[in-house]
């Protein structure tokens, strides 16, 4: 069986669930679609994980996520060393801060109790280590005491994370919006309805939380619609960094993510130069952010390999992205149309 290359998934995230009855009560999940999820973990609709079902746990709430993740094997790979990370490989032994508890009856080690604090702290860890810490990850917060304790870690430890991995909150201001109260509550049409902004409820307020995330490609559409353009019409030019003539359908590309910038390059090129330009004496062929030699604009290396592996393995994702809506007329309209 061959397997399909596929783009750079539009989200995938790993999240922290937690019992709204019993804080102590935690879980940690991956999924490309958080409301969804949510939904099946509260018995909403079928699925979800059996250590969830437990009616006097639920309802439960998404309290943190990781997002940003290249591919679903990498988002399950991060999900074991965040349930695991007294056994995994990717933390060096030595900068272990979980340690089993005894064995099992089979020999094995036995998984420690998870609480906000270590799973918070191992968290910290693993965006560092080799394996995670040059991905385009992105940190979310949705409960203000997570936060707090997020925030009490980082004062407590001496090892600092990346300036550029951005840590983002989404708090609900007056209480839960329709669409967590739906997802608790049963309510999978109401649910729905918030997820995408909500018109029928004059209070409904302002999606938060996972509701707000974007469960598609819809934030990049402009720059898929470039960079789309650019390669049709074989308007890529030289390369922006090694002025060498770049060949149409040949090699790998990559545009500047900016929005007037047409700067297209070879991948290896656009690495070197971001490395390179970083001036922190990176190595490697796996920059993280940078200037664009062109614009001159901040771009993010993360963002590009999204758009170069959507255009590549992303047909079917491109085509519905930039599809035109066709807009629906009335039968009234229609009528009057004819009787005109």
């Amino acid at each position: 069986m061959t397997i399909q290359p596929k783009p750079i998934p539009a989200l995938y995230t790993v999240y922290i669930l937690r019992s709204t009855v019993r804080h102590a009560s935690l879980y940690i999940g991956s999924t490309p679609h958080p409301p969804r999820r949510l939904s099946q973990h509260n018995g909403v609709s079928k699925g979800g994980a059996v250590r969830t079902s437990r009616g006097n746990l639920r309802p439960w709430e998404m309290v943190g996520l990781v997002s940003g993740f290249p591919s679903m094997v990498a988002a399950l790979k991060f999900e074991w060393a965040l349930t695991n990370p007294h056994l995994s490989m990717h933390i060096p032994s030595s900068s272990r801060l979980t340690v089993p508890r005894g064995t099992k009856s089979n020999g094995r080690p036995r998984r420690p109790a998870k609480s906000m604090g270590s799973i918070l702290s191992n968290l910290h860890l693993l965006v560092r280590v080799l394996s995670f810490e040059r991905w385009p990850l992105k940190l979310h917060f949705f409960a203000p005491d997570v936060l707090a304790a997020w925030k009490r870690w980082c004062a407590t430890t001496n090892e600092a994370l990346r300036q550029s991995l951005p840590v983002l909150t989404s708090f609900a201001d007056d209480g839960p919006s329709l669409a967590t109260k739906a997802a608790i509550s049963g309510d999978s049409a109401s649910a729905s309805v918030g997820a995408e902004g909500g018109q029928g409820d004059a209070e409904q307020a302002a999606p938060w939380g996972i509701y707000a995330l974007p469960l598609d490609y819809e934030p990049i559409k402009e720059y898929v619609a470039k960079a789309q353009a650019v390669f049709e019409f074989e308007r890529e030019g030289d390369c922006v960094v090694c002025r060498e003539t770049i060949d149409a359908g040949r090699g790998l590309h990559a545009v500047c993510s900016n929005k007037d910038c047409e700067g297209v390059g070879h991948v290896t090129c656009w690495s070197r130069h971001l490395l390179s330009a970083s001036g922190s004496g990176e190595t490697g062929i796996l920059p993280i952010h940078g200037e664009c030699p062109k614009c001159h604009g901040e771009v993010q290396w993360g963002d590009m390999m999204k758009e170069l592996t959507l255009r590549l393995r992303g047909g079917k994702e491109v085509e519905k992205l930039l599809k035109t809506k066709r807009r629906r007329v009335t039968k009234a309209k229609a009528k009057a149309v004819d009787t005109s």
